[in-house]
């Protein structure tokens, strides 16, 4: 029997049926490729301050009050000093490495979250009785598994943000090496696009390969005061783009994630839900011992959001699949949603490995949930950490219940009218929801004009199999844009 995703009626319906048995799997990345090859310039901050740093607390992470890359790990009130990686800044609200211009620089002391302006009225708690899946999914606490966790499999869900290109695409091909895998243990990934200085046909061939397609965003601003009508034109934008230039079926595009994994309040889902989305990973944890499982936005968010700027409405039907924070018991290396986020500076292959291996089992050894490794492309750059990376799935795929899937492929599984008559190690990754075929061998080569947004006029290059545009795609036009103060720099 052919697996069908129930959606509610008027939603949009995901069907696999038969198709190409060729799987392969899909990352997902996030970082802008035109910072890649960039030297970082910035000294660790010696000369800020002779004074010697002291704990504020007997452990934890705390930031340099001189200099915004170096921050302190403590242990019983000695503190080790660490560099975030090249172009990383530390964030001492979110207590992680992040993009500069995204970071609040410490120390901050931890403040209350802000009140919407308005009053708006919020989803209610989750009610076990009402809420039955395969139409909605919820838990008093979010960690409690749809089934006995003794019959779950453990399921990875790779995922990497941002635009697939030259600079990273052998990359995504070595690691999602799937050569003399039985089908069952071929590696999956899902790939949130962003538009600028993208590959459409090495998207293609990512597609065509079984990899899930999903959408970040065209621009890569941060949206996260935005409207639902600038949300909708982002995210539609970019799904016309991907199925004009990477030939992707309009019915596999299903997923987005919200740029610079800063969701957009309740604006952004209303944009989701007009769209016809049936899935979301924006929303992020705090680190917690016992890891949230997704669920639908029925009801209230039953965790605390990483980000304060989740949905507090009810979305019928939206399902979310939360990025639980990464991190090890000794807190080394930080806690992060996007591995590439933490440190591991002078750490050897070897470690690391241990150190995804240890997340891991926080899942693994638990309650089940699936185990959501996101990152970008920055995680590549240093050889210990894809080496690293490269041991945890060789050892994952000998594992006779673990299983790399995609969002929607995960989705398909817990949404299944037999979901509780399977076993641990009886998983089959269901057929492609459409026969993919690369519609060209070499593709064409297209240089085009591009207006920024301050009016200046450049050159951006693609290449596709279809013909070349006149422009350089983008947004398309709309009426107005309101961002609540918010410019496209942030």
């Amino acid at each position: 029997m052919i697996p069908i995703m129930i959606i509610p009626k008027g939603r949009f319906k995901a069907r696999f049926r038969s198709g190409s048995s060729k799987v392969v799997l899909l990352f997902v990345i996030f970082l802008l490729p035109s910072v890649l090859g960039q030297s970082d310039k910035d000294d660790d901050g010696d000369d800020c301050s002779e004074t010697p740093f002291e704990c504020p607390k007997p452990n934890g992470n705390f930031a340099d009050p001189c200099e915004c890359r170096r921050f302190y790990i403590c242990n019983t009130y000695v503190p080790t000093k660490i560099l975030c990686p090249a172009r990383l800044r530390w964030d001492d609200r979110k207590k992680e490495c992040t993009y500069e211009n995204e970071a609040e620089c410490g120390p901050i002391e931890a403040v209350e979250r802000d009140e919407e302006k308005e009053k708006i009225e919020e989803a209610p708690k989750c009610d076990p009785e009402q809420c039955q899946l395969p139409y909605c999914f919820c838990s008093k606490d979010g960690d409690e598994p749809p089934v006995d966790p003794e019959s779950i499999p453990q399921f990875i869900l790779l995922m990497i943000d941002g635009a697939v290109n030259t600079n990273n695409f052998h990359f995504y091909q070595s690691l999602l090496n799937n050569t003399d895998q039985e089908e069952e243990k071929r590696l999956k990934a899902t790939f949130f696009i962003q538009n600028e200085y993208c590959n459409y046909y090495m998207v293609e061939r990512l597609y065509t390969e079984g990899h899930e397609i999903a959408l970040s965003s065209v621009t890569g601003r941060n949206l996260q005061r935005a409207n639902a009508s600038v949300w909708r034109n982002e995210f539609g934008s970019l799904r016309d783009i991907l199925i004009k230039y990477s030939n992707v079926a309009p019915e596999d595009i299903l997923g987005v994630r919200a740029p610079r994994l800063k969701p957009g309040y309740n604006e952004q889902y209303q944009a989701l839900i007009e769209e016809g989305f049936i899935w979301d990973s924006s929303v992020s944890t705090v680190p917690l011992e016992t890891p949230v499982w997704p669920y639908t936005l029925d009801y209230k968010i039953p965790h605390e959001c990483r980000v304060k700027s989740c949905p507090t409405k009810s979305f019928p039907g939206l399902w979310e699949l939360p990025l639980n924070s990464h991190f090890v018991s000794d807190d080394t290396g930080g806690q992060c949603p996007f591995v590439d986020q933490c440190v591991f500076n002078y750490q050897s292959s070897n470690s690391v490995f241990e150190w995804l291996k240890e997340d891991f089992l926080r899942n693994y050894e638990n309650n089940r949930s699936p185990y959501i490794l996101s990152l970008h492309t920055n995680w590549f750059l240093t050889e210990s950490q894809e080496e690293g990376l490269h041991k945890f799935v060789d050892w994952a795929r000998t594992q006779d219940d673990i299983f790399f899937v995609t969002g929607t492929e995960f989705l398909l599984w817990l949404t299944d009218e037999n979901l509780d008559q399977g076993s641990k190690t009886s998983y089959q990754s269901p057929p492609l929801l459409t026969k993919r075929e690369m519609s060209c061998n070499t593709p064409n080569s297209c240089e085009l004009s591009h207006t920024e947004s301050n009016g200046v006029e450049t050159l951006r290059y693609m290449k596709t199999c279809r013909d070349c545009p006149q422009i350089y795609p983008w947004l398309k036009p709309v009426e107005e844009e309101n961002f609540d103060g918010i410019s496209d720099e942030n």
